[in-house]
């Protein structure tokens, strides 16, 4: 049946649907709800002695939406924002609502920014990453990950995007290799031009 702007039929009535359902409408009388006690304001009932619980302190700034006037009384702070992606975070609560789009790219885009940024410090501090190891390639070369694509017995899900794979898990790979080697031609080119004077 198709949908249409008017309801088909009347709902039946309670009683009807009361001796039809075992337990229907078994928590329309307040009296009978076990969240009523709950749904109303008595202090003495649940031991609250405020009217808004004592606030966490806040040793350093915490982000919130401009739409609030503060954080709530408890937060985490785990995780306090660093380097250019907490910037980017910053700017983006501070500047705009979190009903427009330009407060979600720019968390978006300092989640890939605070990516880079962990990489590059994995490798200042001597613990690069290991692509053969940490993308699968060895396990896939070990048990038969080629074969479990192919033939009769590939029932794996991801073989609809086996093929963009490499040049999603190479590319960042080979654009750091050529940003490297760029920035080395430029720094070896510049040695050149010193030398010359």
């Amino acid at each position: 049946m198709a949908y249409t702007a008017h309801r088909p039929h009347p709902n039946p009535p309670a009683e009807e649907l009361r001796a039809r359902i075992p337990g229907w409408g078994v928590d329309l009388d307040p009296a009978d709800r076990p969240s009523t006690p709950m749904m109303r304001f008595d202090p003495e009932a649940s031991g609250a002695h405020w009217e808004l619980p004592d606030r966490q302190p806040e040793e350093r700034p915490r982000e919130h939406s401009i739409e609030h006037a503060g954080v709530t009384p408890v937060f985490g702070t785990a995780q306090p924002l660093h380097g250019v992606s907490g910037a980017i975070r910053r700017y983006s609560y501070e500047r705009f609502s979190e009903a427009r789009a330009a407060h979600w790219l720019l968390l978006i885009a300092a989640d890939r920014v605070e990516f880079a940024e962990s990489r590059l410090t994995a490798l200042l501090q001597g613990h690069p990453d290991n692509p053969i190891s940490e993308t699968g390639i060895r396990a896939e070369l070990k048990y038969g990950g080629i074969r479990s694509r192919t033939g009769r017995n590939a029932r794996r899900v991801d073989t609809a995007h086996t093929w963009i794979d490499p040049f999603l898990v190479a590319a960042p790979w080979l654009g750091g290799a050529a940003l490297a080697l760029g920035a080395n031609a430029v720094v070896r080119r510049s040695a050149r031009r010193l030398r010359r004077r």
